[in-house]
């Protein structure tokens, strides 16, 4: 879980991601998974949070029934699709989730 210093401290992130959705057309329940995902898996190394937040993004768009491809999700957040494919399925599974085995 993570706290409110958390958001306050990550809310470039977060805003990033709101800018990423807004080009994608994600409503505000992906919106809101993409950031607690986000928030609960903020990885240590500064340079690593753009993927994960692109991976948070794509998880929280596929939790949410609004799926975007790995693709347009890495290129609204200016990442690689290979950021977006190799950290979502973690992301899924330490929040809970069985990620879809296709």
């Amino acid at each position: 879980m993570y706290s409110a210093r958390d958001r306050v401290a990550n809310e470039e992130w977060l805003t990033r991601i709101e800018r990423a959705a807004d080009r994608l057309e994600l409503g505000s329940e992906a919106r809101s998974v993409a950031s607690d995902l986000f928030l609960s898996e903020i990885p240590d190394e500064e340079r690593s949070k753009a993927a994960i937040a692109a991976a948070s993004l794509y998880a929280g768009a596929l939790i949410s029934g609004e799926e975007r491809s790995q693709s347009r999700v890495a290129d609204a957040m200016d990442v690689s699709r290979l950021s977006v494919q190799q950290h979502w399925k973690p992301i899924l599974e330490s929040a809970g989730f069985r990620p879809p085995s296709w």
